[in-house]
């Protein structure tokens, strides 16, 4: 199947794996082969042009980084701008 449609990535091996399941090879490989006349189609055009929706691909879970120096920068501006409106309004009375 590879050599028929455009896999970029693991996300795009799942997915071909589920549309071959769920689809059919045969059916997987004349809508490839319908849209690439003019070279490899995308998965996602043979999914459309199949008419279905694949599942969402599964993506490692990020991990919690340490946000304590952004809170602290953005503390500071907090405290910069709030400077800077009190000095505004001294300013206007």
């Amino acid at each position: 199947m590879n050599q028929l449609i455009r896999i970029l990535n693991d996300g795009d091996r799942e997915t071909l794996e589920w549309l071959r399941k769920h689809v059919g090879d045969v059916r997987v490989a004349a809508a490839a082969r319908h849209l690439g006349s003019n070279g490899k189609p995308y998965l996602s055009a043979v999914c459309r042009y199949l008419g279905v929706r694949p599942p969402m691909p599964r993506q490692p879970g990020r991990p919690v980084e340490d946000c304590t120096v952004g809170d602290d920068y953005l503390a500071q501006i907090r405290q910069l701008l709030a400077q800077r409106n009190r000095a505004s309004l001294k300013h206007q009375l």
